[in-house]
């Protein structure tokens, strides 16, 4: 075996320092606040090499007759309903081409900007990528059906049904885009034991995909809906079935770690079970906007019971090995199309400057 060169050696050492790598963060907020990325890389620090990077596709009107001078800042603070924000991956774009190239190299930007009940939604990704190319490599967080923001969404719901989201996932995989997507496995107190109103559609809607890479965020939990009867089971039988090959699970969110954590036995449960599939979950913060580490790192912190009991090699896939295998991945198939579908133009020196190529 060869001798590693020296930036192999250092890439290799930074990878066995730090601590994860964030399948799931949020610059911005639903009212299209939050930090810059130079903020959030220095929050990153040595303890995480890489972070998808994106924002939230969703507006929360500020309805004077509403809510009058008090100005809302999440989507829970108002009536008024929300609306598709795309600008934010124009904002996503800039903030990623105001690194450095080392520092661009630790983020993996996603689009998001898009209504997933809109026929033309694949055709926004596309715009992005050929206004934007070199920055972006997945899709989403995008939602489906998600507890309380579904219902306030102008213009009605999104379907997992829906052929708009077909022809989204089909351009994604066409491009080789990874897809973050969100849907509640349930609606939010629905009863225990029964079936989940959601799977079957969504089983549908992976088995009509089997090209795209898809992470199913938070294993399809949220805020109030909670792990169903046999929701582990549930899971397992799509990572059991062939057909859902490309079907991967992301743990993101402190929502989701309370439920881990609950108990000493949900903790061994949960730990066998990641144990047992270590190539199919990744770990993500979900965090939005984080003011400082301490809110950053705190949904890491809850996990640490599950994660101590990972044999090594499953941690290391969970919280590493996975993420820099589908995203390594997603930027060598996202360049590629771009070579072969976005014309190359003149460069001005403002835009020199921003991808990091001049002085700073």
């Amino acid at each position: 075996m060869g001798l590693l060169s020296s930036s192999a050696r250092a890439q290799a050492n930074r990878a066995s320092a730090y601590d994860f790598d964030d399948s799931h963060f949020h610059l911005t907020n639903y009212v299209q606040e939050g930090i810059d990325v130079h903020q959030y890389l220095k929050i990153m620090g040595s303890r995480v090499g890489r972070s998808t990077l994106f924002g939230i596709p969703l507006q929360q009107e500020w309805s004077y007759e509403n809510s009058g001078k008090e100005a809302p800042a999440y989507y829970l603070d108002s009536d008024a309903p929300l609306y598709y924000y795309s600008f934010t991956d124009a904002y996503i774009a800039m903030q990623y081409r105001s690194l450095t190239k080392s520092e661009q190299a630790r983020f993996d930007p996603m689009i998001t900007g898009f209504n997933p009940a809109d026929m033309y939604a694949a055709d926004h990704v596309r715009r992005v990528l050929e206004t934007f190319p070199g920055v972006f490599e997945g899709i989403g967080e995008f939602s489906i059906h998600k507890e309380f923001v579904s219902s306030k969404i102008a213009g009605g719901p999104a379907s997992l049904a829906d052929p708009a989201l077909d022809r989204l996932l089909d351009f994604a995989a066409e491009v080789g885009m990874p897809a973050i997507f969100h849907c509640d496995v349930n609606r939010p107190f629905a009863k225990q034991g029964a079936r989940p109103i959601f799977i079957d559609q969504a089983r549908d809607l992976f088995a009509r995909h089997p090209k795209n890479t898809i992470i199913w965020a938070h294993t399809g939990l949220g805020r109030v809906v909670q792990p169903v009867e046999g929701h582990l089971a549930m899971v397992e039988s799509m990572i059991a079935d062939p057909a859902f090959k490309n079907l991967y699970f992301d743990i993101s969110w402190d929502e989701v770690a309370k439920y881990a954590v609950a108990s000493p036995e949900a903790v061994e449960k949960t730990a066998a079970f990641l144990n047992k599939y270590p190539d199919r979950f990744l770990f993500g913060t979900d965090t939005v906007a984080p003011r400082d580490p301490n809110s950053y790192y705190a949904v890491y912190d809850m996990w640490k019971p599950v994660f101590d009991r990972l044999d090594k090699e499953a941690k290391a896939k969970i919280l590493k090995g996975n993420y820099e295998r589908i995203f390594d991945q997603a930027r060598k198939n996202v360049r590629a199309w771009e070579r072969t579908h976005v014309p190359p133009r003149a460069t001005s020196a403002a835009e020199t400057q921003l991808n990091g190529r001049g002085p700073r």
